[in-house]
């Protein structure tokens, strides 16, 4: 009976990192180029009373299924879900969207880079390409103060317009993919990190062949479908609460059996 009240811990454990996994993706279905996330589960250790294959006569006859009873359900880990977002249009020149696959890099305070989704970009004081941060926007790219206009193309290239009409290309956005970007380590701020599990990062021009287009004017939106996640959080939350039930279930038993005379 004892067995039944620590399942149904495990259980209620395991739906409560479901909800606050739904929670969080909630939170941030206005959240630029969030990724929405999944909690995984998988069952633990089984105590087995008869062994599956076990001789059960001195003929060799072998029991077909045994009797295995599981212990529980633990968290086996929560995956991103890398799915593009919408691209949702800004008129603002500074604001830039990858359609299709890369990260913009940025310059991080420890000397790191890390990647972004998030194409709102603005200017630093010296005119110098930054996120919404302040994290400089890799490669480097500076901007006249008198440039009068800021072209990006899809292919990442930066021109600036002078007063005097004439154009000059002061830069090259860059992207980076990843072989296993779900491995990637969210900092806060839409700022990843790679990791071993990542693994390094492949840098190429946006429209390179495997790599997205850069669209001015536009940022991409979560993908956060708003009613997938309370259809889940309502799955979760009636899950919690049967195992709950169970609880209650087991310790009525108990108090059954310590009232036998």
């Amino acid at each position: 009976m004892m067995r039944a009240l620590s399942i149904a811990a495990t259980g209620m454990q395991a739906q409560q990192t479901n909800v606050e996994v739904i929670s969080n993706n909630i939170a941030n279905v206005s959240t630029t180029g969030f990724k929405r996330s999944i909690a995984e589960f998988q069952d633990l250790l089984y105590q087995s009373a008869a062994r599956v294959g076990t001789a059960s006569s001195e003929q060799g006859t072998l029991l077909p299924t045994g009797a295995q009873i599981g212990l529980g359900v633990r968290s086996a880990g929560v995956t991103p879900v890398l799915t593009q977002g919408s691209l949702t249009e800004t008129d603002n020149p500074l604001n830039v969207a990858v359609d299709g696959r890369g990260y913009f890099g940025v310059q991080l305070p420890n000397g790191e880079v890390g990647y972004t989704r998030d194409g709102s970009f603005n200017y630093s004081s010296t005119g110098k390409l930054v996120t919404s941060q302040g994290y400089t926007v890799e490669p480097g790219i500076t901007v006249d103060p008198t440039a009068t206009a800021v072209t990006i193309n899809q292919a990442g290239q930066v021109i600036e317009t002078m007063p005097n009409g004439k154009q000059n290309t002061v830069g090259q956005l860059q992207l980076y993919q990843f072989p296993n970007e779900a491995g990637l380590s969210a900092m806060g701020g839409n700022i990843f990190t790679a990791t071993d599990a990542s693994g390094s990062a492949n840098r190429g021009l946006p429209s390179d062949p495997g790599f997205g287009a850069v669209r001015q004017g536009y940022l991409e939106s979560s993908n956060v479908n708003v009613v997938t996640e309370m259809t889940s959080l309502i799955q979760a939350q009636r899950a919690y609460e049967l195992n709950s039930k169970v609880i209650q279930a087991a310790d009525q038993m108990l108090q059954t059996t310590n009232q036998v005379r």
